[in-house]
């Protein structure tokens, strides 16, 4: 099983998650973009997109997947992504599809015009167990860069703080794997929870985990 850390941020850095209804596009992007068929979506269509909250769907039959979505985080100005490829250049294709139709959806709602990315977007074979295993727990652990900056030189002072601030944020797998349904329809959990084992045992892993966090540079956003 081929397995990718896969990842971009907005060019100059800049802001590509500005609202709710941005974080909650993106995310219905990767729901509805992992398909090999032809997919067509508008802004109009999607104008009001996750004002309840909700992930909408559009029945159109059953989806033929590019790839497994195993992890994934949104933060303000850059993503992270755990995928497995179904097809071959199923990552490549998704990523296309991915990139370019957010990209679309964000010039129009902002009225305006070039790249939103930095960049091609990174791809980095996952080929070892060690790197399995660290990965979800880096994807999932971000979001502390908002409140707890210290985590990536693991300085936490703080680890429950730490951890409860990680709990109401939606934007990333990490609550699915805890057990609280946020966005299970964009995932494959399957292959993590044969390691992580169910949500007590994820609990566990995280709270030992952050006590020893060890960042690989090798995933970092430069």
């Amino acid at each position: 099983m081929e397995i990718y850390h896969v990842l971009n941020r907005g060019v100059d850095k800049r802001i590509i998650f500005e609202d709710k209804q941005d974080y909650f596009r993106f995310i219905h992007d990767l729901y509805e973009f992992n398909d090999q068929e032809r997919v067509e979506t508008t802004f109009r269509d999607f104008r009001d997109y996750g004002a309840d909250g909700k992930i909408a769907k559009i029945n159109r039959g059953a989806r033929k997947l590019l790839v497994d979505i195993l992890a994934f985080c949104l933060m303000p100005n850059h993503y992270h992504l755990m995928l497995s490829p179904r097809i071959e250049n199923g990552i490549s294709i998704f990523m296309q599809k991915l990139n370019m139709g957010y990209a679309k959806y964000f010039n129009q709602k902002n009225k305006r015009v070039g790249v939103l990315f930095q960049g091609p977007y990174k791809k980095i074979p996952v080929t070892n167990e060690t790197h399995f295993l660290h990965l979800p727990f880096y994807i999932h652990f971000n979001p502390l860069d908002l409140s707890f900056p210290e985590w990536r030189e693991n300085k936490i002072s703080n680890p429950e703080g730490a951890l409860n601030f990680l709990k109401p944020y939606r934007w990333s797998s990490h609550l699915d794997y805890l057990g609280i349904k946020n966005f299970p329809s964009i995932l494959n959990m399957k292959h993590l929870k044969e390691i992580l084992g169910n949500e007590q045992d994820y609990q566990k892993l995280i709270e030992n985990y952050i006590k020893d966090i060890q960042i690989d540079k090798e995933v970092t956003l430069e």
